[in-house]
């Protein structure tokens, strides 16, 4: 079991968060801004949505991760990039005609939900892996859809991060893998508290983490006030971890996180008082196989 515990930061997400904090960040030069100082806080790995700026809604913009991507690239900060490709898989029925999307419903075609990712080339993108309810939604990654956006996402060079909610999501991401769709050493993410998925509790983490492949990588989070007990028991269990303001806006009960960085130094302080260290990015891409 390694030391080093290599630390993702979720700077933003798409939930409607920047109402409950301004801490949140909205536009590309926030985003960024947010990455770097996460960087130098601790983070190896900044993993990426954007918001439209004026209203800051959820966006796929190609251009807003493009000036997100190429801050960050610019800068003196070394972390790994991990986008997102989450966006474009949530359907809400119309009520008047249960076969049409209604207001919220933001599908689109699996090439679309991967078009930064092959335009921008990052080190990681996520792969949603799974039908569920998400909330009061449903979220829709059908076995076709991840099929192809694993192939062309990897033809890029980019690996995927295998994003499970439960223990489905495992079994089919396990077919993937012995269909030969996914390649390389897996990396898994194991997502707790989302609703309706796995709840975050030590018992469902250490259930899901026992159904993984024998060499996988994989980290897990738990998202609101579970955030730092989920850092604990997967760096305990020899797991990597995630933090930042798309999951917990808050430091401590009652205190709203200043920024992202305030998030990643608490998991900072966590790791070491187990004994172990923060990776650095380039030792998370020795880690994980990049590049």
């Amino acid at each position: 079991m390694s030391d080093k515990v290599i630390l993702t930061c979720a700077l933003t997400g798409s939930f409607d968060t920047p109402s409950k904090s301004a801490a949140v960040p909205v536009t590309p030069k926030q985003i960024a801004d947010q990455a770097i100082d996460a960087a130098r806080a601790g983070a190896a790995v900044a993993h990426i949505h954007v918001r439209d700026p004026r209203t800051a809604a959820p966006s796929m913009d190609l251009a807003l991760y493009r000036e997100v991507v190429e801050r960050i690239r610019a800068s003196d900060a070394d972390i790994v990039l991990n986008l997102t490709t989450g966006a474009g898989a949530r359907y809400v029925p119309s009520p008047e005609n249960m076969h049409m999307g209604g207001p919220g419903t933001t599908l689109c075609a699996p090439e679309d939900r991967v078009a930064h990712v092959l335009e921008l080339k990052p080190e990681i993108c996520t792969l949603d892996v799974g039908t569920m309810n998400f909330g009061e939604h449903a979220f829709l990654n059908l076995p076709d859809h991840l099929r192809l956006m694993a192939r062309l996402v990897q033809e890029a060079g980019t690996k995927p991060e295998l994003e499970v909610f439960d223990i489905g999501h495992i079994v089919l991401a396990r077919k993937l893998i012995a269909e030969g769709v996914l390649t390389g050493r897996p990396l898994f993410q194991i997502c707790l508290g989302i609703p309706y998925g796995a709840d975050a509790t030590p018992q469902n983490h250490l259930h899901l983490q026992s159904q993984l492949p024998d060499d996988a990588n994989w980290a897990a989070f738990g998202i609101g006030r579970s955030e730092f007990d989920i850092v604990a028991l997967s760096a305990l269990c020899g797991g990597q971890v995630r933090v930042g303001l798309e999951d917990n806006l808050y430091l401590a009960r009652g205190q709203l996180a200043p920024d992202n960085a305030s998030l990643v130094r608490r998991a900072v302080q966590i790791i070491e008082g187990l004994g172990k260290e923060p990776a650095t990015a380039a030792e998370a891409r020795a880690m994980l196989d990049l590049g």
